[in-house]
């Protein structure tokens, strides 16, 4: 029988036939397919011809089509909906996929033909995109070791492929975590909390197949019960469950795995000729250096800082009001922040929620695209790898330009979190190739679904990681969409977001579940008056889990890195009643592979520029000015990785921000 994974497909637009797909296809496609790349690669290097861009550069672009086919779909399974099965393969293609790309980077005559081609690049008559591309694959193979021998070379390999293995282990640790944990919650246990947040843990318990609702390990469930809940006791029980993820002992545990990967990282850096990891890591972003991170983090740590410890002494004193004795403690934050900003803006959550229905969202979200970009979204009915997903075609002007899947919902075969990647990047080499772009969420069910202000942002900033996808438009993949310097890639994302905030866009979407009725003025002007409420919190939750990060890489690994994490926390001055964002047994942007290693602080990079660039056009003709919105897909959601990050949003803004808009727009200024 034809595998489906091998075959051409012939479905609408290409997109991967989920329903031909069983998981017993996948590790023999992916033998074949490793097979088929290998056989490319070895093309290459066999040619007599003189190493040139085309056969040498363009080739290696034009390989690796079928190992794509096979890949895309199956990471976009293991990541949403998991099982057993998926697992097991994914703990066994890791290794697999990172000796063969260990092979490739190694290959000495491979490296020999592009290092020719690179000498040569001053006589070659290479487009700007071409050049960069040049650029990129000499300096890939360098940085992945390429140039090692003997010895080196042999344990760079073997570095990477326990890195691989490690990762992997690191995810699957902690959605076991996620998904194992849940707190049943009687009659007597939901006092204080609204409906939807017993809405949504009903449904929580429905997915667990119980009869009652309870409390997971969701972002979705847990934040409202931390919010709303009276009963102090089950805060702190659900919060120690929250914060323990990763580090519970037994198989697993974590920590072990964090203190490995440091470890790893810093002899691969150091077989580089970089004296630690980060060194290595941000010599290609665009802050270059650990200094310059460490000045941003700490430009925006004191501030926020000293706002969070004012906001801890009015929550801990609204506490003892209450006759609690003690100090404020983390599982008490978020319930006295929600309760003071009903008093300080008149707003509750419970009275905002209704407004913002996931389907009046994505709506939203389409119609600001439709705006500024002039895109088009119809509904797809075409197989997906779940129920829950939903897909549609985006056009601009009738012509095709990608297909969208939303995946929205959390689920206990769903890793945590929010992410956007692509099934098919753009590009016009080998020949023509339109996206296929997937968001994932982990929002709560309900009849209607119904979401809280920050999960609309997330929703949001994931559609403008789409939209980089989307309206990308250059000749080679590898510098497709969102393929550019990790601190420039949330630049869209984060620039999204302030859309939301439009009050003509939540005039029009943020309407009531129930009565259909537009959000009331009053009560708008609420929900935007109150954005930067409680921001000394969720800035300093943040920058304490990037400045960790930081910590890590830059100088020698630790050899107990909760230790380690402990002292950098001390001395940063941590608040008692504020956690880590993402604490190490559970930081899965640092650890479950390399993407946010030393690079976690990307997000507030990326912000110093989002804010300076949603200025630009508040300073023109509003949130929807035409010109700026064409400069914006001209100079940036066109061009993916093909120019250097700065330089294109100079070409955007004429010059590159400082942290002041940031801070501004954060409440944080002085």
């Amino acid at each position: 029988m034809t595998n489906p994974l091998l075959s051409t497909w012939d479905t609408p637009f290409g997109i991967a036939p989920f329903n031909l797909i069983s998981d017993d296809d996948f590790a023999p496609a992916l033998d074949t397919a490793l097979a088929s790349h290998m056989g490319e690669i070895d093309a290459i290097t066999s040619t007599v011809d003189a190493p040139s861009f085309s056969n040498t550069v363009e080739a290696l672009e034009a390989a690796g089509a079928q190992l794509e086919c096979v890949l895309g779909p199956f990471f976009a399974m293991a990541g949403a909906d998991s099982n057993p099965q998926r697992e097991a393969l994914q703990r066994d293609f890791s290794p697999k996929l990172a000796a063969h790309f260990s092979e490739i980077s190694a290959n000495s005559a491979l490296f020999s033909r592009v290092a020719a081609v690179w000498d040569a690049r001053d006589s070659l008559d290479l487009t700007d995109e071409q050049q960069r591309v040049l650029m990129l694959t000499h300096r890939g193979f360098v940085r992945s070791g390429a140039a090692l021998t003997g010895a080196d070379e042999q344990r760079m390999k073997e570095i990477k492929a326990r890195l691989a293995v490690l990762g992997t282990q690191f995810t699957q640790n902690l959605l076991a975590d996620e998904r194992d944990w849940y707190l049943e919650l009687g009659e007597g246990d939901m006092a204080g909390l609204p409906d939807f947040a017993v809405a949504a843990a009903r449904a929580a318990g429905q997915e667990k197949g119980l009869d009652g609702p309870i409390v997971t390990l969701s972002r979705s469930v847990i934040v409202p019960f931390l919010q709303f809940s009276t009963r102090r006791d089950l805060r702190e029980q659900a919060y120690k469950a929250w914060v323990a993820r990763g580090a519970n002992g037994g198989d697993t545990d974590n920590r072990a795995i964090a203190a490995e990967t440091l470890s790893l990282r810093e002899e691969r850096a150091q077989l580089l000729g970089y004296s630690n990891f980060a060194q290595y890591k941000l010599e290609t972003e665009m802050a270059k250096t650990p200094d310059a991170v460490r000045k941003l983090l700490s430009d925006v740590w004191e501030p926020a800082k000293a706002q969070a410890n004012a906001d801890a002494w009015v929550l801990g004193q609204m506490m003892r009001d209450d006759g609690v004795n003690g100090d404020l403690e983390p599982w008490d934050w978020r319930f006295y922040a929600e309760r003071r900003r009903k008093a300080l803006h008149d707003l509750d959550e419970a009275e905002v929620k209704p407004y913002f229905q996931l389907d009046r969202m994505i709506e939203a979200s389409f119609d600001c695209a439709s705006k500024l970009f002039g895109l088009s979204f119809k509904p797809l009915d075409v197989p997906l790898y779940h129920d829950d997903c939903r897909a549609w075609e985006v056009t601009r002007d009738g012509e095709h330009v990608a297909v969208f899947i939303g995946d929205y919902f959390a689920r206990g075969s769903k890793r945590s979190g929010a992410w956007c990647s692509a099934m098919r990047a753009q590009a016009k080499y080998p020949q023509a190739q339109t996206p296929v772009v997937i968001n994932v969420c982990n929002f709560a069910k309900g009849d209607p679904a119904l979401l809280s202000y920050d999960d609309a942002r997330t929703l949001f900033h994931e559609f403008g990681h789409a939209l980089h996808q989307m309206l990308s438009d250059v000749t080679y993949e590898s510098v497709s969409g969102t393929s550019v310097a990790r601190d420039f890639v949330e630049l869209p994302s984060q620039l999204y977001e302030h859309w939301l905030e439009v009050p003509e866009v939540l005039a029009e979407f943020a309407t009531h579940a129930k009565t259909g009725q537009p959000m009331p003025r009053t009560l708008l002007e609420k929900v935007l008056g109150a954005a930067t409420y409680d921001m000394g919190f969720s800035t300093v939750e943040y920058v304490a889990s990037a400045m960790v990060d930081l910590e890590f890489h830059d100088g020698s690994a630790p050899a107990d890195p909760m230790a380690r994490q402990a002292e950098i926390l001390t001395q940063m001055g941590m608040p008692h009643a504020i956690a880590m964002r993402h604490a190490t047994p559970q930081f899965a942007h640092v650890f479950s592979g390399d993407g946010y290693s030393s690079g976690y602080y990307s997000y507030m990079w990326s912000e110093v520029m989002d804010a300076d660039a949603f200025a630009s056009f508040e300073e023109a003709g509003g949130a929807f000015d035409a010109e700026r919105a064409k400069a914006l897909e001209e100079h940036i959601l066109s061009k993916g990785g093909s120019r250097d990050a700065a330089e294109l949003y100079v070409a955007f803004r004429g010059r590159l921000p400082g942290v002041e808009a940031l801070l501004k727009g954060r409440g944080l200024a002085a």
